[in-house]
């Protein structure tokens, strides 16, 4: 089975899906692994170190996924690069196929079984497995160095004999994965945490952190899905923002993480709220892809809105790719060995993992929330 590794195309993206290390582990079980020449140059992994690992080099895209039984991707390919594909390739990636219908189609009518690692079940036995985890978590850690870059002060209290400075104050908005390790990283700068989440189960998960949570009384209208917030109506939102706008106004920092799988972000964060802040305050929204958190927000630009930095990076764990290709690998290559081994896919379409994260498989769109 000939596994290929082509580059990823999406703007400002510099992961890898597989890095030299687990090529060599994937060879070691009898596959064969094929990369375009340069996939992993923006993640400081030259070819050599792959073909050392036992990979064989492609100059272009075109051949390898000519040749190529399964795709391992960052990112969901374009339709071009689907209809490269032979019919009855496996292609395992991102898709998010909820809101990529193009992608989606176009793999179906290509015959090519696609699996999203997005929508892998978060389920115990398949966390070695979790992308959106290991991502999310290096996105947390990323998003407060760059907010502690751009605040014209320091985090920790500083006692000296010219005088005391105050720490910073972080408020953050989501105790998800990304939420928890922006905690863990900013109490390690020495910052003032508060953390507000509607799901009330994350309070000691913050507490034990260092954070304090701000608790918003949660009403029927919150649902929630393998973690994450599925759906939630406007009037808990605007109670929401009520009662978080004062710990905004006093923030040095806001960073904001919410987002509800298939949908818009939620907007957490009016233009009469960053109004309110001090000059010099900043704003990093995490959801800047699927629309934003903040009003004022623009997407991979950081401005400045009344007086208050806004910064929009849609590719945090692109920011440190040398790791999130590592992690990111190790997540695709234990999801590969799940569903195949050198020689063949299982095809146990009952099986929870399996079914749960096929979107499309013999020329037709099976996940059970598109068909």
């Amino acid at each position: 089975m000939l596994i290929a590794i082509p580059s990823e195309r999406k703007l400002r993206e510099n992961r890898v899906a597989l890095t030299p290390e687990v090529v060599k582990e994937l060879v070691s079980k009898g596959f064969q692994v094929a990369i375009q020449s340069g996939a992993g140059q923006n993640s400081y992994l030259a070819d050599i170190l792959y073909t050392t690992a036992g990979a064989n080099i492609f100059p272009d895209a075109a051949s390898l996924y000519q040749q190529a039984d399964v795709i391992l991707k960052v990112n969901a390919p374009e339709p071009s690069e689907i209809a490269l594909m032979k019919r009855g390739a496996v292609l395992i990636s991102y898709l998010f196929a909820a809101t990529s219908a193009d992608v989606v189609k176009a793999c179906a009518d290509a015959g090519v079984s696609a699996f999203s690692v997005d929508a892998i079940p978060r389920i115990s036995r398949a966390q070695k497995m979790d992308a959106l985890s290991s991502q999310s978590n290096l996105a947390g850690y990323k998003t407060v160095l760059l907010a502690a870059n751009a605040l014209g002060k320091i985090f920790p209290l500083l006692m000296t004999a010219a005088g005391t400075v105050k720490p910073a104050r972080v408020v953050i908005m989501g105790a998800g994965v990304a939420g928890l390790q922006a905690i863990a990283t900013a109490k390690r700068l020495g910052a003032i945490v508060e953390v507000s989440d509607i799901r009330p189960e994350t309070k000691e998960q913050v507490e034990s952190l260092g954070g304090k949570f701000i608790e918003v009384k949660g009403d029927d209208s919150i649902k929630t899905e393998g973690g994450y917030v599925k759906e939630v109506s406007a009037e808990f939102l605007k109670k929401q923002q009520e009662l978080i706008a004062k710990h905004v106004s006093e923030a040095d920092i806001v960073i904001t993480t919410a987002l509800i799988p298939g949908k818009k972000a939620p907007m957490l964060i009016s233009a009469e709220m960053v109004r309110a802040m001090r000059a010099g305050s900043v704003i990093v929204d995490m959801a800047v892809e699927q629309g934003g958190n903040c009003e004022l927000s623009e997407l991979n630009a950081t401005v400045v809105k009344e007086g208050v930095i806004i910064i929009g990076e849609s590719n945090l764990p692109s920011l440190l790719p040398l790791n999130a290709s590592q992690l990111y690998a190790r997540n695709i290559s234990t999801f590969l060995l799940h569903l195949a081994d050198q020689d063949a896919f299982r095809w146990e379409l009952d099986e929870e993992i399996t079914r749960g994260s096929l979107i499309t498989h013999g020329g037709k769109i099976v996940h059970p929330s598109l068909a």
